[in-house]
Order: structure tokens, then sequence, then C-alpha cells
């Protein structure tokens, strides 16, 4: 009996420990996290570094480009351009070593910027999709990169490539994937790629589809060359929209939603505005130009937004605001374009310079317990966390996979 007792506690002490390491633990299977809003429930994660910086497992090169990362157990899912070809690479999470690839012809799109891929993969159980500038979208068996479809989608409906060409990641909503093509989205079959539905052919902007609901009813709201745009994601049809103009239609942010209110903010000197969502259209509480996020979406926690403000020429810096009356809280300079998520109360930053840094989340100041540079270049996408690593990319596509793993 009393063999059988301790045996019967050990195991239930085991099962308990199995638990909290995979509480802590997370895969990122999407665009902005598991949540899509830039906040990760792991925790435990090492917050304070030695002076020589966190270890860097490894290092990869996987071509030009700002595609973000996905993740699911021993796999990270990332895109890049080379030598006149767009590839897909499947990366082992433990070595950087490649699984799989798949490479297809692309055009650089070197507009104004180095080029190369914008867009970035999305997870959804055992398939990987993903969208390039130039309308290739593709349903890869996400263990082997067998593909299961694909088609080019600009070339079968002819709708308008933006000036940037197509970007934001694939969303997954039943047996649909919605995509930013058209003035206010299109619908195509998960299983097929089949069109189900689409808009007026008119430029897209270039934010992924963001999920919510108003109401009974499920939408998602997209970023067009005008206007964010909420739409029916099963039929595509018009809820409402805001427009919204900001220089050469780069209305590139995803809108960020907190209750019943939606921020929006793009660069090129617009600014953010907080809307109501009760009302229809959404009714405008502020307008400000305190804050002009021109590529990665920032973050609300606990009523106040944290976003890079300013344009990627500018060195801009990180703000805090409150969000129901847009006051600026506090401004950390020289951040730029760079990215940051939330986790375990704690922010982490990647400057546009390739600085990783960690820093307590509070509205009353921005004071890191940790920095280090991990990377050059231009580093203009956010991090990714996911099970204890932090994913780093610059334009050229060079990885930097930080091991934030250890506990307290």
């Amino acid at each position: 009996m009393r063999d059988g007792l301790g045996e019967g506690l050990a195991l239930l002490a085991l099962l308990a420990a199995g638990a909290m390491q995979l509480a802590h633990a997370d895969d990122w299977p999407q665009w902005r996290g598991p949540d899509r809003n830039g906040i990760s429930k792991e925790s435990g994660w090492l917050d304070h570094w030695p002076d020589e910086g966190p270890k860097i497992t490894w290092k990869a090169t996987v071509g030009l480009g700002f595609s973000s990362f996905v993740t699911k157990a021993d796999r990270v899912y990332t895109m890049g351009h080379g030598q006149d070809v767009d590839t897909v690479f499947c990366l082992d999470t433990g070595s950087g070593k490649e699984i799989w690839k798949h490479s297809y012809p692309a055009e650089l799109g070197d507009k104004y910027f180095p080029g190369g891929t914008t867009g970035s993969p999305t997870l959804d159980g055992n398939r990987l999709y993903t969208l390039s500038r130039w309308g290739d979208l593709f349903c890869f068996e996400a263990a082997n990169g067998k593909i299961l479809w694909s088609k080019n989608i600009q070339k079968e409906t002819g709708i308008r490539i933006p000036d940037w060409g197509f970007t934001g990641a694939p969303f997954v909503y039943k047996n649909l994937l919605v995509l930013n093509i058209g003035d206010a989205g299109m619908g195509v079959d998960k299983n097929t790629g089949n069109v189900v539905w689409k808009s007026a052919n008119k430029n897209a902007g270039y934010s992924t589809p963001l999920p919510f609901s108003q109401g009974t009813e499920p939408l998602v709201v997209i970023g067009s060359g005008q206007s964010y745009v909420a739409v029916n994601p099963e039929n595509g049809k018009e809820a409402w929209r805001v427009r919204w103009m900001t220089e050469y239609g780069v209305n590139g942010a995803d809108p960020l939603i907190s209750g019943e209110k939606i921020l929006i903010s793009t660069g090129y000197g617009k600014g953010a505005g907080l809307f109501e969502l009760a009302q229809n259209p959404p009714k405008e509480i502020w307008k400000s130009k305190v804050l002009r996020t021109q590529l990665s979406p920032g973050v609300i926690k606990d009523g106040f937004v944290y976003g890079m403000d300013g344009d990627t020429d500018d060195d801009g810096p990180l703000k805090c605001i409150e969000l129901q009356t847009g006051k600026e809280r506090w401004s950390e300079p020289k951040m730029g374009t760079g990215g940051l998520l939330i986790a375990d109360g704690k922010f982490i930053v990647l400057s546009s310079h390739g600085e990783l840094s960690v820093a307590p989340v509070s509205p009353d100041a921005f004071k890191p317990t940790a920095r280090a540079q991990v990377l050059g270049g231009k580093c203009w996408t956010a991090p990714v966390l996911s099970n204890g690593r932090v994913y780093c990319r610059n334009s050229r596509g060079d990885i930097a996979c930080v091991d934030l793993r250890g506990g307290k």
C-alpha cells in the first residue's frame, strides 16, 4: 500500500511538473502570436543576462526580406528572397538546421526599400500557408514541405497589385483563408485555394486581417489603400469602414482592439485615432500625431499603448500613451522602426539597429533589466518568443535565435 501510494504521488508530481513546464511555454502559430495581439503567456524565461549578453543558440541566413516567424514544437518557419526566387524555410528550433525549403520565381521588388519577402506564414494544424507579394499562394504539409495545392491568385483573378505588393499573413477562419487582397479582402477555400468571395479591384493595404466580434457577428478588419474596413469573413459582406488616408496608401500596421475600442495608427506623419466600436461606423474619440506606427503594430496592456513612433528613416522612439486619451506618458529615444512583444509583464523589444532589450511593462518609464546587440543591419521585424527562444531577423535575412530558457 505504502509503495503504491508513494509511486502514485511521484507520478502526480512528475505530471504536475510537466504541466507547469507546458504552461510556461507556447508555440507561435500565427502573426502576432497565439492571440494575435503581440502578447505571449510564456513565463520563466531569463530577463536578466550576463555582461556578455544572452546565449545565441544559432544563426542562419534565409535571404532578403522582413517576414516574421511562426513556430510549432521543434520547428520554425519563415521566408526570404535571393537570386530571383522567394523561399519558404522550415528550420529546426534547436540547431537552425534546414528541415525543408521550397523556392519559386519572384521579383525582388526593391521600390524605395531593400525588397524581398514582406508577408509571414500561418500555421493551421498540420498545414502551412504563405502568400507572396505577387500573389503566389501555397498550402504546404508543414512537416515535410509537400505542396498540397498552390496557385497565383493575382493571375487567376486579375486583381490589382498594390505598389509594394501583397503582404500580411493569411488568416484562417473555419474553412477559409482571408487575405488582404483587393479593397476589402478576399476569401479562398483553405482546402483548394478556390476563390469564395472577393472585393473591389482597388489597392489593398499592407496589414494582416484582424479578427474580432461585434455583437454576434464575426468580423475581420483589413487595411486597404484608403480605409480600414470591417467585413464578415464568411462572405466578405462589409460592416463598416473608417476612411484613413496615409501617404502612398501605406496603411500597414494592424489596428489594435481593446473591448469596444479600436486604435488605428499609421506612419508618414499620419498619426493615430481611437474609435468607439459600438457605433456604426465607429465614432471618433480622439485623433493625434502622438503615435505613428509605420510597420509594426503596437501592443495594448492595462489601458496603455506601447509602440514604435515614426518611419524607417526617423530613428524614432518607443512610446507609451494612454489609450483612452492619447496622452503621452513616456518616450524612449532612438529605437527606430523595430518591434516589440509583451510576455510575463515584461517587454521584449528589438530596435531597428538590432539591439534586443527586456524591461518591465510600466506606464511610468522604460527601464531595461537586460540589453544586448544581437544583429546588425535593418531590423524592422518584431521579435517572436516561443518556448523560451526569441527569434530575431534583419533585412538581409540573418536570423539570431536567442535562448532565454532556464527559469528564474
